[in-house]
């Protein structure tokens, strides 16, 4: 009872943290957003008087121009980026248990996938990791529960971060950690893979790997329900698959399939 009031504890101050930040983060995107359009208007304003600048002059206010104009883009991306993880913490607080909502999959994936890779990073200086992303274009919609995916996907990341950081330490300075997201889909299915090329598991890890508290974590960095969770997520919930190949010492890849739902 003391673990669940704490999370309820945690689930409010989150909502609230979320709400409060959101609002200077709209101010942040929409003063970017006017600001490129009063750049737009100054070169207008620019061009209209190249003819009193010396041509040195001009090239330098257009590299400015340049830069300014990129770096606008950046604050939006960025600020737009923000905003969407924090609507995502809101859903998680305030959303209906199993409630299934339109959802775009790819930024679902792509946020939670860089959650995981930023979370290890603020818990580990030295965690660095190469992650290449391949999302198909032009995915419509779909109708899946987006806190519990976003679980998912999460605990599937959090694995591959970590089996990756571990192999790290132990081998030479060539390894490269690597993870390999894509999202895909044809006319029935979606299909969200997530591979690393960390040390892979073991036959008894195969076995046990779906058993909830077993965890090949150190004391006090894994609860072991992790992947039980994930396997509820994608098979009862989503009425779908949760399969995975792996080879020890080579890696791990995690196939989420999904029936489409429009």
């Amino acid at each position: 009872m003391k673990q669940q009031e704490k999370l309820a504890s945690l689930g409010l101050l989150s909502a609230g943290i979320a709400h409060e930040i959101q609002n200077p983060l709209n101010f942040v995107i929409n003063f970017s957003k006017l600001s490129d359009r009063l750049i737009g208007d100054l070169e207008e304003i620019i061009e209209d008087n190249k003819d009193r600048l010396s041509d040195d002059d001009c090239e330098e206010v257009e590299d400015i121009m340049a830069d300014l104009k990129d770096n606008m883009g950046k604050i939006a991306e960025h600020g737009e980026r923000a905003i969407s993880i924090i609507r995502g913490i809101l859903l998680i607080s305030r959303g209906k248990e199993n409630e299934m909502l339109p959802t775009d999959i790819a930024r679902l994936v792509k946020e939670y996938v860089w959650l995981s890779y930023h979370a290890m990073r603020a818990n580990h200086k030295d965690f660095n990791i190469s992650i290449h992303e391949s999302y198909q274009e032009g995915l419509p919609q779909m109708m899946v529960i987006p806190q519990d995916l976003s679980r998912a996907v999460l605990n599937i990341m959090n694995n591959a971060c970590y089996t990756v950081w571990e192999k790290s330490k132990k081998s030479s300075a060539d390894y490269t950690p690597t993870i390999e997201v894509m999202v895909s889909a044809d006319e029935q299915t979606l299909t969200i893979s997530i591979a690393d090329n960390g040390e892979g598991m073991s036959d008894e890890v195969k076995e046990r790997l779906y058993e909830n508290f077993f965890t090949t974590k150190p004391i006090g960095q894994g609860t072991g329900l992790g992947m039980a969770i994930a396997l509820d997520i994608i098979q009862n919930k989503h009425q779908g698959k949760l399969t995975f190949d792996s080879i020890e010492g080579e890696g791990t890849r995690f196939i989420m399939t999904l029936p489409i739902r429009k």
